[in-house]
């Protein structure tokens, strides 16, 4: 039979001294007396913080001896499991953001990192001309590891405090680019690119013109998610970019959205409102009618479609694909370039103008921890209402 590759380590007898031992990751760790009662219950608490610990391999390993690779490594098999491994998700950023901490301090101690090195780390993306917001985006993910190496007693508190106390690069006071600004799309672009686009991202295009929600949100629209119970429907998301503060979201759909919505929630209520495997069918569909060589020559329709293709059709759009789709139809077509996210400011820019800040605020779910939940209730009014105007 195979090896197990996950086994419990055992509870062994060294035959020499007669100590009992156990072996964690190369690491042996004596027990004591062999058979004793003291030495099982030594057994019972290195294991189990052993487990505690993910199984490591610096388990036992002094704090003075874990270099910056290893303590990374760490990082990453927690962030993975924690945070899961979507393609724009906090473990993939993490995990390319942190790329040049290993190339460049890998082999160095964790705890001999400090203000000297952290700065060195900062110069190195300045001379790579990035921005100022993403440079200190780096930055506070390069002290996460360390302050989760600290929680978790790998290194000394001291070393992550260190690093937190550094301030980052302040706008006009460093000298770095400024990223430029995202800025509301021209709704007349929009209508150009169109034609261009399938029914199903047109549709998607258009529910967020008319709802302002994010792209990750029409994405994941589901038909159980939406309650069309009153005359403003309100689409309760339980995905969304603030969930894990513990807020709702709530997409507010009025008349024109939910006309835009409608023969898209004829499906089953787990399933993603907008299918991309239905645009696919869509653009094969728009081939078959333009085709000009007569069905009895050439390749006959489905004919070289893979029975076993690697890479499958989903069934939901991610941000990547939907934004993708946008981006190749205004290349194709010489339409100036535009994202999904940039139909939000607009819509921001004419609520804002027409009603409130408030009203914006609440219709487009920028929220955070500290507003209480009356005012919420004030601003889904204000929310509603202009959804029956403008929705």
């Amino acid at each position: 039979m195979p090896r197990l590759s996950h086994q419990t380590p055992k509870y062994r007898k060294h035959r020499a001294s007669g100590q009992a031992f156990i072996e964690l990751s190369g690491h042996r760790h004596y027990l004591g007396p062999h058979g004793t009662k003291a030495s099982h219950r030594e057994y019972d608490r290195i294991l189990g913080e052993w487990l505690a610990a993910g199984r490591s391999s610096t388990y036992g390993v002094p704090a003075d001896s874990i270099t910056v690779v290893e303590l990374v490594a760490r990082y990453l098999a927690f962030a993975k499991e924690y945070y899961g491994t979507p393609k724009r998700g906090t473990y993939n950023n993490m995990r390319l953001g942190i790329t040049p901490l290993k190339e460049l301090y890998g082999r160095t101690l964790a705890i001999e990192f400090g203000v000297l090195q952290f700065k060195a780390m900062r110069h190195k993306f300045i001379e790579e001309n990035l921005s100022r917001p993403y440079i200190n985006e780096r930055m506070r993910q390069i002290v996460a590891v360390f302050r989760w190496g600290a929680s978790e007693g790998l290194i000394p508190a001291v070393v992550a405090q260190t690093l937190a106390i550094i301030p980052g690069l302040r706008k006009g006071r460093s000298g770095v680019r400024e990223p430029d600004p995202v800025k509301p799309v021209d709704l007349a672009v929009v209508e150009q690119t169109f034609p261009y686009l399938s029914s199903v991202v047109s549709a998607m295009v258009k529910f967020q013109m008319h709802t302002g929600c994010r792209p990750g949100e029409v994405c994941g629209l589901r038909p159980c998610d939406v309650d069309r119970s009153g005359e403003v429907w309100e689409a309760k998301l339980t995905q969304h970019k603030t969930a894990h503060h513990g807020l709702q979201r709530t997409v507010y759909i009025g008349p024109q959205a939910q006309e835009v919505l409608t023969p898209f929630l004829l499906r089953g209520a787990e399933d993603y409102c907008f299918d991309p495997r239905e645009a696919t069918e869509e653009m094969r569909s728009k081939r078959a009618e333009a085709r000009k060589t007569p069905l009895s020559c050439g390749n006959r329709a489905g004919s070289k479609k893979q029975k076993n293709p690697q890479r499958k059709p989903a069934s939901g759009y991610t941000t990547q694909s939907y934004g993708k789709a946008i981006y190749r139809a205004c290349k194709d077509n010489d339409i100036p370039g535009w994202s999904p996210n940039q139909l939000r400011h607009s819509l921001a820019t004419r609520v804002r103008r027409e009603f409130d800040l408030d009203a914006a605020k609440t219709l487009l779910g920028h929220q955070s921890i500290g507003i209480t939940e009356v005012y919420a209730e004030k601003d889904r009014k204000k929310a509603i209402e202009v959804a029956r105007m403008i929705g």
